[in-house]
């Protein structure tokens, strides 16, 4: 917000949560004052009763690209899911749309025949797929089902296929917040424990009623099997409360490594924002518009 305000930004969600209107509190959306201080797009927009794909996502964030550019406004994209990103800046597999038709046979498929099965059915489908999804992976296995079914064509040969970008033109600079894992933990565990005290337990509740399917992305969220399960009564809040925040963390370093691995030339600032860090990101940014290198 900071950013926003000082360049005539628009700010971009690319997290994958944050796209849901269901779950404010839990995925840590942008707040009714943050929204009216500086421009928001795409947090909240969609409802987590259908999922929402990759795809999906990158033709909205370009379509508010290209606004904001019309208005002469500074797109920020902020958010953690490597897979927007890196797919809005590097491009997409050449996949075609897989009819929703298909993707309900799909997700019978699944149920019909379990995770072990439904594993072994993609493997014969698609080798590749199968040796690197594991049996988990459920709606990874169910992409690549879809599409080897649908097209007639290995999920993992359009996967190799060259990628094409969305944005050909476009130069992306990047900012990294990567604070020492102590500090980091410490803060995960605080905003999660602030999230429960300030009503995230209604929001989960909210949930519930809705009785959604729980391979769906939103009923996946950090923190929402765990709440879920206190709700029914089969673990004590203290015990959920630890546990979400025990996921919390493993992601968290999971996302570390993913930007330490993935993002090359990004401005790494190895502490938490604070606006000690203002002129230093500011400079950055600035130079960046003003030269085109980073």
């Amino acid at each position: 917000m900071d950013v926003a305000e000082r360049f005539n930004g628009t700010v971009i969600n690319a997290d994958s949560q944050q796209v849901y209107s269901e779950l404010r509190l839990l995925t840590a959306r942008p707040s009714q004052d943050d929204e009216n201080r500086v421009r928001h797009r795409l947090f909240g927009m969609v409802s987590g009763t259908d999922p929402f794909s990759v795809g999906q996502w990158v033709d909205l964030a370009c379509a508010e690209i290209k606004s904001a550019w019309a208005e002469d406004r500074l797109p920020i994209l902020v958010g953690g899911t490597g897979m927007y990103l890196q797919s809005l800046t590097q491009g997409l597999s050449p996949i075609p749309d897989i009819p929703a038709e298909v993707r309900s046979q799909g997700t019978a498929r699944q149920l019909e025949l379990g995770a072990k099965a439904f594993h072994a059915e993609v493997a014969a489908l698609d080798p590749a797929s199968g040796a690197r999804l594991p049996i988990g992976d459920s709606q990874r296995l169910l992409r690549a089902w879809e599409v080897t079914t649908h097209t007639g064509r290995a999920f993992s040969a359009w996967r190799d296929d060259p990628r094409v970008k969305p944005l050909p033109q476009t130069e992306f600079a990047t900012i990294a917040l990567a604070p020492p894992r102590d500090v980091l933990y410490a803060a995960i565990d605080a905003r999660f424990s602030r999230m429960v005290e300030e009503g995230a337990l209604d929001e989960i509740k909210a949930l519930a009623a809705l009785n959604l399917d729980p391979d769906l992305p939103l009923m996946k969220a950090l923190g929402v099997p765990e709440l879920l399960a206190y709700t029914r009564g089969e673990v004590p809040l203290d015990e959920a409360v630890k546990r979400a925040q025990q996921l919390s963390r493993n992601y968290a370093k999971r996302q570390l490594t993913w930007a330490r691995n993935q993002i090359e030339g990004a401005h790494v600032l190895g502490a938490q924002y604070s606006q000690s860090f203002q002129e230093e990101i500011f400079s950055f940014i600035q130079r960046f518009l003003l030269t085109g290198e980073v």
